[in-house]
Parts: structure tokens; sequence; C-alpha cells
């Protein structure tokens, strides 16, 4: 759903570009309550995750593809605050180098694929938390609730933005129905993924997990035909303790692999809104992207002729960037935390 140059007028681009840089300030403070020292370097990798399933496009329909939008699944991980962080280093990643998505829409693009992604996905997801018994399986039937519905809602959002200020003139109703309508599908497929790392996660790392904490039922192993208590930290280790390095090295090898290799296999079916764009006639006015001449553009590197090799390099690269990019972001983010907590435990006070 990555919104091109020339899709929505310079005026509405302009307001969406303002409501995002105020979404990533208020997300940069929130952030502060949600990483710590465990945490920070994790935010990165599941940015760098979200990098890589997204190169992941999956058939949808006759002609159309979807990927993973990514919202719900920072969002359940991390926490709502550093979730819109991580999906716009993805979407600011992915605009510079890859010129996926336009420069003067990266504000349109940000408050559609990263805050009305979170903003939807968490609020069901902690509704229904609220509601399910209290266990590991609830965390994921709700998460997969969550991605379901926010991706829909992301397309309405769009439609909306393109009634105030869609470049064509288009019925608003016919975007509004083939918009939504193909988003519902792709959101199924974002619903699973979210679900099954989330479930992974959580099988190995509950204490990991944003929207797992206070989880108090034990994760259940079958054994011998019979359920028993799996083990979790070793006798005496507590859960804050233990080293998040396994999981950040199975989560990076998994997200080179998926970017590097995986990639090649995804669906070259243009995805919903470029599908959408095409039969209904929104994309007349689209202009070129600013980053056209990348060496990276359009996921391939330039001058290796070979498409797989060039796709798996650029997909490597492009993990790697926004690891690096989002770790860095999340450690400052956590720093000025601690520096934040340090001056308050330091001050004197006033006599």
């Amino acid at each position: 759903m990555h919104v091109p140059d020339g899709f929505i007028d310079a005026p509405v681009s302009l307001a969406a570009g303002v409501a995002a840089a105020g979404a990533v300030a208020v997300s940069l403070r929130g952030a502060r309550r949600e990483l710590d020292e465990r945490t920070a370097p994790l935010a990165g990798l599941v940015a760098a995750f979200i990098f890589a399933v997204q190169m992941l496009n999956f058939p949808v329909a006759a002609g159309t593809s979807g990927h993973l939008l990514g919202g719900a699944l920072a969002a359940i991980l991390v926490g709502p605050y550093t979730g819109v962080l991580c999906v716009s280093v993805v979407l600011l990643m992915q605009g510079l180098l890859f010129a996926d998505g336009g420069l003067t829409a990266l504000g349109v693009n940000i408050v559609t694929m990263g805050v009305v992604t979170v903003v939807v996905a968490y609020a069901v997801f902690r509704g229904l938390v609220r509601l399910l018994p209290d266990s590991r399986r609830s965390v994921t039937v709700a998460a997969f609730a969550g991605a379901l519905l926010s991706v829909p809602a992301a397309a309405a959002f769009f439609t909306f933005l393109y009634a105030l200020g869609g470049t064509t003139d288009v019925p608003i109703a016919k975007v509004f129905g083939a918009m939504v309508g193909v988003h519902v599908l792709i959101g199924i497929g974002e619903a699973v993924i979210t679900a099954a790392t989330v479930g992974a996660v959580i099988a190995v790392r509950p204490d990991l997990v944003h929207g797992a904490r206070g989880l108090s039922a034990p994760l259940k192993l079958r054994v011998g035909g019979e359920l028993v208590d799996a083990p979790s930290a070793p006798a005496g280790v507590p859960a804050a303790a233990r080293s998040t390095k396994p999981v950040w090295i199975t989560g990076l090898v998994a997200a080179l692999a998926l970017a590097g290799i995986v990639s090649f296999y995804a669906s070259s079916s243009p995805d919903g809104l470029e599908k959408v764009a095409a039969d209904k006639g929104i994309d007349q006015k689209v202009t070129e992207h600013a980053a056209a001449d990348s060496p990276l553009a359009d996921y391939s590197v330039k001058d290796v002729s070979d498409a797989r090799l060039s796709g798996g390099l650029a997909g490597v690269i492009g993990v790697g960037a926004t690891v690096l990019v989002g770790t860095g972001v999340f450690w400052t983010v956590r720093r000025r935390r601690s520096a934040d907590l340090t001056a308050a435990s330091t001050a004197v006070p006033a006599a």
C-alpha cells in the first residue's frame, strides 16, 4: 500500500506530513516508557523483520497480491509508540533507498501504514485480551484479530485522504469499495503472519512480547500424550536477566533469509493499491520517484544482471540498513530515558 508521488495533491500531502511528524514526535516520547535495555535492540530487529516480510508479496486474488503492513506486529511485540517508529523507519528506508513509496507522500504512508494500523490493531488487541482468558493463546487470537482489521482500516483511511486530495476525478465510492474489498483479503494474510510470529516469540520468550506482559499461564508441551509445563528460565535466573542475544540472532538470520532468498519467489502481481489504481484510473498523474536512479531502486542492485542475485543482495542490504538505523534510533531513545531517570533521581528537592 505504498502511495507513490502524484496520487494525493500537495496540500493534503503536506497536511499528512505534518500529522506524521507529530505522530513520530509523540511516539518518540512514548517509546521512552516502552523501551528498556533488553527491548531497544529488539525494536530495531522488528523493523528489519517487517522490511524483510514486506518483500514477500503473496497472491490474494486473480492478478493481485498483498504484503505485510506490519503495524499490528510491531505494536504487539514492542509497544504501540515504538511500533509507529518501527514502521516509520521501514518506510523511510524504502523511500530513500529503494524508490518504494513517494517521498512527497512519505507523510501519507506513515499515517496510513504506520499510525492507523498501529492504533486500530492495538485497540482491538487490548480489548480482546481483556475479554479473553489470561493465556498465551488469547494473545495470539487477539493479535490475529487486530492485524486482520488494521489493513482494511488503512485502506479506508487512504480513501479518505484521496477524497480530500485525490489528483484524478474518480467516484470515491468505487475507490472505497475496491480498496477495502481487496485489503480485507490482504488482511487475512497479515493476520496469519502476525499471529504466527507473535505466537513463535511467545513460545520461547513471552517476557519480550509487550502485549503478553503479565501473563501467568505457563506454556504447555505435550510429552508422552500428556500436557506438562514447559521449562522457562533456569532456576534462580529472573526473566529480566536472561540474554536476548539468541532471539536477536535468530530473528536477524530469519530476516536475512526471507529478504535474501525467499523474496525471489514472491508474487510479481501488483499489490492491492497498485491494482485498484490501475483499474480505477487514480494513477493517471503519478510522477517519477525522486530516487528512481538509486542503485537499489525497485529492490535490485544496479549493474548486477542476475535477477536472483540482484534482488537477494538488495534485500540483504535493506535488512542491514534498517536494523542499523532502527537500532540506532531506539538506543538513542532508550539512552534519553536513562538520562531523564538519572536526572530525576539526583535532583535535589527544593527547600
